[in-house]
């Protein structure tokens, strides 16, 4: 299993700032930084819309459309959230039938300080405000921490839905608990009832999925091949990329590559029997954020590719695949020289980012001149 250090590329780089596009040539790739739009407040993820415009959530509670000329709106409709800490609006998707039944999918803090956890709120985008809105799943139990939301939604080729859930912080022998659906990964039907083959029915929660999570915050289904790509925080140290599959453990807290933030153990044990062991393992950690599999024509060389954003290093980090494994990894996108929040691949063929502050910006990645 490989262990990886920070990697850059090797060779030199040329940028040119061109009325505010950067141009990056290097020997292996050449493309251009695109600013879509500027002046968002802690955006956390983004969809596109058939019409090539956006949908975009802010951490304090704010889902905005942006239009092809940068011009952002807010959408009404939208749940309450409870913000604080890591808490707040998440991920943003679209129902595989969008174009016919205009459906959308947000997950976020629900709660209060003494009693939140993470939600997913289903409704009907209809001209600027979302319609019909209901809460479709709740996190259960809930916790009195505002961090390890997790948050991240992906719909499953059977057109079920996935949302990542993190362990509350404090609560970190939950992720070693059927009857907790904390530290996991759930399972459910587009309107929120639980499907029958799910893994753990008689077990505890029955929307479970995949458990032994800390904080996962990166989701990625392969459309080609089914497979579920997820990555999640570590402590101090590793952070994972893990193939996710129903019913494994995947092992926090009871076996860890990384120590506690005071550098104590948080467990002597790296594995252990029925536990996963990671695809992939960051060392020292780099705060994994969102993540987005290529599939586009742009840029050949990335097809099949999975981007990690890296939060500490202000960067994306390109896993190199070949035949469902990570081979190398590569730095990109470093003259960002802001924390990348997300990472997605787009309907339209482009990457995107969306950088994390209170002047965020959302940016397309384009072949360079």
């Amino acid at each position: 299993m490989p262990i990886t250090e920070r990697t850059f590329r090797a060779g030199m780089l040329l940028l040119l700032v061109l009325s505010g596009v950067t141009t990056l040539a290097h020997s292996a790739q050449n493309y251009q930084l695109e600013t879509v739009a500027e002046g968002l407040h802690h955006p956390w993820s983004m969809a596109q819309l058939p019409s090539g415009e956006f949908l975009v959530t802010e951490r304090r509670g704010q889902l905005l459309h942006i239009d092809a000329d940068g011009q952002t709106r807010v959408i009404r409709g939208v749940p309450q959230t409870y913000v604080a800490g890591q808490g707040g609006f998440f991920d943003i998707v679209l129902h595989p039938g969008f174009p016919q039944n205009g459906l959308v999918y947000l997950s976020y803090a629900d709660g209060s300080a003494a009693a939140n956890s993470t939600a997913v709120f289903r409704a009907r985008l209809q001209g600027g405000a979302l319609v019909d809105g209901r809460q479709i799943l709740r996190v259960s139990p809930r916790k009195d921490t505002p961090q390890h939301y997790g948050g991240r939604l992906a719909f499953l080729p059977d057109g079920t839905l996935l949302l990542t859930t993190g362990e509350g912080f404090d609560y970190r022998e939950s992720a070693q608990s059927l009857s907790s659906e904390m530290g996991k990964v759930l399972r459910i039907h587009e309107d929120g009832r639980v499907p029958a083959d799910n893994p753990f029915p008689n077990e505890g929660s029955e929307r479970i999925w995949s458990y032994g999570h800390r904080n996962p915050q990166g989701l990625v289904v392969d459309a080609d091949t089914g497979t579920v790509y997820l990555h999640e925080h570590g402590p101090r140290g590793g952070d994972e990329l893990n193939i996710i599959l129903p019913a494994n453990n995947y092992g926090w807290p009871a076996i860890t590559h990384g120590v506690d933030y005071s550098g104590a153990y948080v467990s002597p044990f790296t594995e252990a029997p029925g536990m996963q062991q990671p695809d992939w393992l960051w060392i020292p950690s780099i705060a994994p954020s969102g993540m987005a599999l290529y599939r586009g024509e742009h840029f050949p060389q990335w097809q099949g590719d999975l981007f990690v954003g890296a939060l500490v290093d202000q960067e994306v980090r390109r896993l190199v695949m070949r035949n469902g494994e990570v081979i190398a990894e590569h730095a990109l996108f470093e003259e960002v020289g802001e924390r990348i929040r997300d990472v997605r691949f787009a309907p339209d063929g482009h990457l995107y980012l969306l950088t994390d502050s209170n002047d965020g910006r959302l940016i397309r990645v384009i072949p360079g001149k």
